[in-house]
């Protein structure tokens, strides 16, 4: 199965938004201190800063440290996670209030943020959107014009999933905003983790091998994208869940044993390289710095995801591990060795302060 490549699947920019705005504002509170730093710092969120809603690793009074005393930014950081299903500006405001610290959207980059850049070739066009949260929403605030979830997208052919008698949560038919049932869907977005898999990988089998439109038959596969591509992830529960990754798996699987050509897709989030490369232009905007960092620390507890891709984007990126999430180790990890590692969050961001002379 040959998978499209990045370079080819992003095409344009997208259109002007308050990001300007964002790093106007945080920047503004970089220029307030005399010695800018030569570094920054990208946080994985789940596992490394929360565990579901609570802070972990003392997550807060880490990230205090990264402010003056009159509450603006010394050093220049982001979060950087395979997560998503809400806006970047409510996940901001959510880690605020959560964090006690003040966190711009600009400084939130999730698994789907990359979609955007997506917005040029589809801004106009059918797309279907699933993950929990409010994929619509998030496709909508991005810019595309007739984004709509698979759950309303279901909820207009009857008897699509043949299990909907047989569940207790049911979808209301509600009036359609555009022509389901006759205009055919250019691309399906998981935007973040699927609640629904059985309906999900129903639906979307229904999409991608008729052309974009359910009962239908043709050769031609819609785009099929993915935010992330994680296997397992930490959560509240004491062992890991499933991530993206597995629905990945599940449904491509499926989709190759029913259909006479493999299943076509883009998959975004780490450990790709234009992740790291996307974070690094961002720390730049926000400290409006000339010349190129020479550390980027990523701090995340996941050896496959963010250890491989902080190696893989190479120099300057130094990955920290936390034994907070999926691992444990006493010792580093084998296939995926991380630069350093440590217990917490509080640990890596001591130790990073120490070994930039920031203590």
């Amino acid at each position: 199965m040959k998978v499209r490549t990045l370079a080819k699947a992003i095409q344009g920019r997208s259109r002007p938004s308050s990001i300007q705005f964002y790093i106007y504002r945080v920047s503004a509170q970089l220029h307030s201190i005399p010695k800018r730093p030569s570094f920054g710092i990208a946080f994985d969120i789940d596992g490394v800063i929360l565990r579901g809603r609570t802070p972990i690793g003392d997550s807060p009074k880490a990230l205090k440290r990264l402010y003056d005393d009159s509450g603006c930014l010394k050093i220049p950081y982001l979060f950087l996670t395979n997560g998503g299903g809400i806006p970047e500006s409510r996940r901001a405001s959510e880690l605020s209030q959560l964090l006690g610290v003040n966190i711009d959207p600009i400084q939130v980059v999730q698994g789907h943020s990359p979609f955007k850049n997506l917005l040029k070739r589809f801004e106009n066009e059918l797309i279907v959107a699933t993950g929990k949260g409010e994929p619509a929403v998030v496709m909508s605030e991005y810019g595309f014009k007739k984004a709509i979830s698979l759950e309303e997208y279901a909820s207009h052919f009857n008897n699509i999933d043949p299990l909907s008698p047989y569940k207790t949560l049911t979808t209301k038919q509600s009036i359609p905003r555009f022509d389901v049932k006759s205009e055919r869907v250019k691309a399906a977005f998981v935007v973040s983790d699927p609640v629904e898999w059985s309906r999900d990988i129903q639906v979307l089998c229904d999409i991608l091998r008729s052309g974009g439109l359910p009962g239908e038959k043709s050769d031609h596969q819609p785009h099929m994208y993915f935010a992330a591509d994680d296997l397992e992830y930490q959560a509240v529960f004491p062992s890991e869940r499933l991530g993206m990754g597995a629905f990945r798996i599940a449904l491509e699987s499926i989709f190759n044993s029913i259909h006479h050509k493999p299943l076509e897709y883009t998959s975004f989030g780490k450990p790709n390289p234009f992740v790291f490369k996307n974070a690094e232009s961002i720390l730049k905007q926000l400290q409006q710095k000339s010349q190129n960092f020479e550390t980027l620390y990523m701090i995340g507890d996941n050896p496959l995801v963010d250890v491989k891709g902080a190696t893989q984007a190479g120099h300057p990126w130094f990955s920290i591990l936390t034994r907070t999430g999926v691992f444990k180790g006493k010792d580093n990890h084998t296939d995926y060795p991380a630069n350093q590692v440590v217990d917490s969050v509080q640990e890596a961001v001591e130790y990073i302060l120490q070994r930039e002379g920031y203590l």
